[in-house]
């Protein structure tokens, strides 16, 4: 028969968390059925993550990986905190955040495919891994909060310093700031504030000019408290990040959470 489409292999993939040769073998020895596969997926052996494969994963840990120049960082879910704490688990986020900073997506995802039904199994439960995320720069610094539900990578330009990148993703961990910097902050979110601003001021008899002046000063105060760069930061909140990073250029930011 002809080979099943790759979009087909991958939605029952996701749909039972087994690995994809074993999914795509079942399509084919199924004609492309995916009920049927399902059923020859339970028949050798991996019924339990085929039972499994419909339940909710709110839960999981995030995990950094880094290596000189770059950093990795994936999302693993499952269904409950209490396998999100196991000591199992916690070792097979930290071997696919090791493989995704060695080796690249390519060969984490393969390595996924060959230990998620096995997690499973052992686990009770469905796992399935979530965002991948890999940021080279000169200078590193991540960060993973204690509970591992969140955690932040900061990219650095030549000239930073690893321990102020961390404290830097530290100060993202608590702070939140949605962009790098102010220019960052698209013109929706900008016009959807000043809606809610001009629906505020609309008692207020001020003439148009003014008006303006105080609508660009609430924009640039909505962009700045927004902006990682413009934020106080939070060891020593006389000084931005920015001048907490002696003017060193960030030049990469990425903060996920659970």
């Amino acid at each position: 028969m002809s080979s099943i489409a790759p979009s087909v292999v991958a939605a029952l993939r996701a749909r039972t968390g087994v690995g994809i040769v074993a999914v795509k073998q079942a399509l084919e020895d199924a004609g492309g059925d995916e009920d049927k596969a399902i059923e020859l997926l339970r028949k050798r052996g991996l019924s339990q993550a085929v039972k499994k494969a419909d339940r909710d994963q709110s839960e999981g840990a995030i995990f950094v990986c880094e290596k000189p120049g770059k950093a990795a960082m994936i999302i693993l879910k499952c269904e409950t905190d209490f396998v999100g704490r196991s000591d199992a688990f916690i070792r097979m986020g930290e071997e696919l955040a090791s493989s995704l900073a060695s080796d690249g997506v390519a060969a984490t995802k393969v390595l996924t495919d060959a230990q998620i039904p096995d997690a499973v199994q052992k686990l009770g439960e469905n796992v399935s891994l979530g965002e991948t995320i890999e940021v080279s720069a000169p200078v590193i610094g991540a960060y993973v909060h204690s509970n591992r539900k969140i955690g932040v990578i900061i990219g650095l330009a030549e000239g930073g310093d690893a321990t102020k990148a961390r404290d830097v993703a530290m100060h993202a961990a608590a702070m939140n700031p949605s962009y790098l910097d102010p220019d960052d902050v698209p013109a929706e979110a900008i016009a959807k504030e000043r809606e809610i601003w001009k629906e505020q001021m609309k008692n207020e008899k001020k003439p148009p000019e003014i008006m303006e002046k105080i609508m660009a000063g609430k924009e640039r105060k909505f962009r700045e408290e927004n902006a990682l760069t413009k934020q106080s930061f939070v060891k020593d909140p006389a000084m931005t990040v920015e001048k907490y990073l002696g003017g060193v250029k960030v030049t990469a930011y990425r903060r996920v959470a659970i």
